[in-house]
């Protein structure tokens, strides 16, 4: 069970601002004018019923994916165009829900991509590296596997490993935002557990950072979130922490945890 809410100790300015975001895709309105507030140290899930715009709301704060409308703020500063055309204030690395690894190369290589890429780190350096994240996913003997010999929760630990190795070089490339797309999707109550304790422990260790992850599945809102962000018809519909989800009187939140057919969210035929 996730902590209770309480405001984060970290008191500097937002990680991130979405102000007045709107994202249609064709004729259909996904997100309409959201406005959404990260704080450092903050645990926050993003939920709702599938096709209301949540991972479109994650690959718009990771720079995959412009808005039709709003500004989009990283780290106090102002995001013009994509994640490509201009460096964020902070380090953002995303989990996707498929883990999303080359399959053509090892383990090692995937986690290790990045620095291999962007960095002028010897072969050894980058392999000590790696060693240490996949030691901190609790996978130490795996580099030498390609994904196709792993199961899906370790490939799931991988991307996480991936997604937190950084310079040590230059420190400022550690992420400071992760964003988790699903992260239990698919994946049996042990195995979901493991991952979502992972999440938790990667998050304590460091300070100050923050994250944000989309999910449906109950014990991951309830294991790894502070606070709670529920998402329907292109807008907010409710927000608060996690203890308060089992107490709110919102119609959309009872019927969303209690599986009703009756209610707002209405169930397409």
């Amino acid at each position: 069970m996730a902590q209770p809410y309480s405001p984060s100790p970290c008191d500097r300015s937002p990680l991130v601002e979405l102000r007045g975001i709107s994202k249609h895709f064709g004729k259909v309105a996904v997100l309409n004018h959201i406005d959404f507030t990260l704080n450092p140290g903050e645990a926050t899930a993003i939920i709702g019923p599938s096709g209301t715009g949540k991972s479109t709301i994650l690959r718009i704060i990771a720079g995959l994916l412009a808005p039709d409308h709003g500004e989009i703020w990283i780290g106090g500063k102002k995001r013009e165009g994509l994640i490509e055309d201009s460096a964020d204030p902070l380090g953002v690395g995303m989990v996707f829900q498929q883990a999303a690894l080359f399959d053509s190369l090892t383990v090692a290589e995937n986690v290790g991509f990045s620095l291999y890429q962007h960095s002028r780190l010897s072969a050894r350096e980058i392999k000590r590296l790696v060693a240490e994240a996949l030691t901190r996913v609790g996978l130490p003997d795996i580099s030498n596997r390609y994904p196709a010999e792993l199961s899906g929760g370790m490939r799931k630990r991988v991307s996480f490993a991936r997604a937190v190795i950084s310079n040590p070089r230059h420190p400022t490339d550690r992420p400071s935002l992760l964003l988790y797309d699903e992260p239990t999707a698919g994946l049996d109550p042990i195995a979901s557990t493991v991952i979502e304790d992972l999440i938790r422990q990667v998050h304590n260790r460091q300070a100050c950072s923050a994250y944000v992850i989309v999910t449906h599945q109950e014990s991951t809102i309830r294991r790894t979130a502070d606070r709670v962000v529920f998402l329907h018809d292109g807008q907010v519909q409710w927000s608060g922490p996690v203890g308060e989800i089992d107490s709110t009187d919102n119609p959309f939140v009872r019927q969303f945890f209690s599986a009703q057919i009756q209610g707002p969210i209405q169930v397409a035929g």
